[in-house]
């Protein structure tokens, strides 16, 4: 079985270190570089084509988002990035998710959340954890003044199932959960998810949960 190939990028040796300790330890995963500054992260990515980065926010020389965004910008690239991030940095993780990361991870996370974490975005799956997504759901609140208009003439490409289908992704659950919540088979909707991001010209889950907060589809409760 190939392993997924994981690139380390964060100004602190031990932090590097300690990482590629743990996802070195797990079956299937192999750490195949470091960086320790967001320039080094772009040209290692392009160099060492990894199949997940694991990023951190603040980094010297350039930081994390930005090392994101020009990784994700690359054509052709299938390249993942997971932001390390913590709880105080929810400004932070909107702006790595609209820059094109997959997901983002606790740095205090354990190791089996760790390993598990690299092989849901290397699967091509959001990694959205639900102890932040609350967080998370406010900053797009915040931030989005409203929906903008051409994002959403864009959901009229959407079929009826399509944009029910949309809206349960942008809400953290699962191909296998919207599955059983509309009973249908589980590679129904993997079909729909893989046509609703190639009508929106969207890459992975995470843009499409972006997207359906941007345009106002889903409204989070309690805010």
């Amino acid at each position: 079985m190939t392993s997924i190939r994981v690139l380390i990028a964060d100004d602190q040796a031990m932090v590097r270190q300690g990482f590629t300790v743990l996802l070195d330890a797990e079956p299937g995963i192999e750490v195949v570089g470091q960086a320790a500054n967001g320039l080094d992260a772009v040209s290692m990515a392009a160099a060492l084509n990894p199949d997940v980065v694991l990023m951190d926010v603040r980094m010297p020389e350039l930081g994390g988002i930005e090392a994101t965004r020009r990784i994700a910008a690359r054509p052709g690239t299938t390249v993942k990035v997971l932001m390390l991030t913590t709880f105080d940095l929810d400004d932070y993780v909107y702006e790595a998710l609209r820059a094109g990361a997959s997901g983002f991870l606790l740095k205090d996370a354990s190791a089996a959340e760790l390993a598990q974490a690299v092989r849901v975005v290397a699967a091509g799956d959001a990694l959205l954890a639900p102890a932040v997504t609350r967080r998370l759901i406010a900053e797009f609140t915040r931030l989005s003044a409203g929906p903008r208009a051409p994002l959403k003439e864009r959901l009229g490409d959407l079929t009826e199932r399509e944009t029910e289908v949309l809206a349960l992704v942008a809400q953290g659950l699962s191909n296998a959960e919207i599955a059983a919540g509309l009973v249908v088979a589980e590679q129904t909707v993997k079909t729909h998810v893989s046509r609703i991001l190639v009508k929106l010209g969207l890459r992975d889950r995470t843009q499409a949960a972006v997207f359906a907060y941007e345009t106002g589809l889903v409204r989070p409760s309690g805010y």
